[in-house]
């Protein structure tokens, strides 16, 4: 139970990620794709610089272009792919492992062992890395340590806006702008035509739920990021509870039931949510369990995927599924 406890806590902390970038970064909010249209802004290419600023105004400099990288949250990861890097070491391999990321490729990335937050810094060091990147509210306790031989870069992604902004910073960084610009074209152009699709298909209608647990329950909030992305081509009546984490997300079966989706999206960690569930006769009641609707999701994607290759991966998934 412990286990999973942090587990839930980390999907809270995943939901709080951020952005970087000089001016280019302004671009990128300025071409947000709109729902009546299936076309995207153009993208400009970013330029390479050793200073990037994130969504918060936070400014972070490298004494010099990054060669190998570190990720310990999977945004990190998803922007190196989505500019055709790959990291020295990483904590979600199954992520990199993905078809839609480096495939079997992605086994010869060594992990890094250890808990969310408390990942083996002997074993971060080995990697020789130049860059370290975390997650804001989990990885800064380890900033004393890595930076005796690393920078550590902590991200705070709140939507998929600020993972577009991470991926411009990264592409800064790195010198990438290339294929910054390619990257960041292609999934604008697929959320504008993912929010065409949608509306005509009705799903704009269609209650979806996306949600996550064990032998018990949290349900992605429009607060969280994941839930916020959702929302923007279903019907998407999830808002937060308020308070902290623990009841935030912590919607009853009963107040699940209540909502009536029509499609639900789980990510199990352990017990399979569908299975711990499937006696339970208000879970039978819900729409979406009696149509046959459930959907038990790869869990690294849908938990740990922030970036803008994980979003577009998982849209494709939830049109596909939300109108078979």
């Amino acid at each position: 139970m412990k286990g999973f406890l942090l587990t839930l806590t980390a999907l809270a902390l995943v939901a709080s990620c951020g952005q970087g970038g000089k001016p280019q970064t302004t671009a990128a909010s300025q071409s947000k794709p709109q729902p009546s249209t299936s076309t995207a802004a153009p993208v400009t290419p970013v330029n390479a610089a050793l200073t990037v600023t994130d969504p918060h105004g936070k400014t972070f400099t490298l004494p010099k272009k990054p060669e190998r990288v570190v990720c310990l949250t999977g945004l990190c990861d998803d922007a190196l792919v989505e500019l055709g890097l790959t990291p020295v070491a990483t904590t979600t391999p199954k992520l990199l492992s993905h078809p839609g990321y480096l495939g079997a490729k992605g086994a010869a990335v060594p992990v890094i062992p250890g808990s969310f937050g408390g990942e083996d810094v002997a074993k971060i060091a080995e990697a020789k890395p130049d860059l370290v990147i975390g997650l804001a509210g989990v990885h800064d306790q380890l900033r004393t340590a890595v930076e005796k031989f690393a920078p550590l870069w902590v991200v705070q992604v709140k939507s998929y806006e600020d993972s577009i902004g991470y991926l411009r910073a990264l592409a800064q960084l790195t010198d990438r702008g290339q294929q910054q610009a390619a990257a960041e074209t292609k999934f604008r152009t697929k959320v504008a035509e993912g929010i065409s699709r949608a509306k005509a298909a009705g799903l704009d209608k269609k209650p979806v739920l996306a949600m996550y647990g064990g032998t018990s329950v949290g349900v992605n909030t429009t607060e969280d990021v994941l839930g916020h992305f959702m929302s923007q081509f279903f019907a998407y009546p999830w808002p937060s509870k308020g308070g902290g984490f623990e009841t935030a997300q912590a919607y009853s079966i009963e107040e699940i039931l209540a909502k009536a989706p029509q499609v639900i999206f789980i990510q199990s960690f352990g017990t399979s949510v569908s299975e711990s569930y499937k006696n339970n006769p208000v879970w039978k009641r819900v729409p979406a369990v009696a149509a046959g609707k459930v959907f038990e999701v790869q869990t690294q994607l849908w938990a740990s995927g922030r970036g803008t290759r994980a979003f577009g991966i998982i849209l494709d998934e939830a049109l596909a599924k939300a109108t078979g």
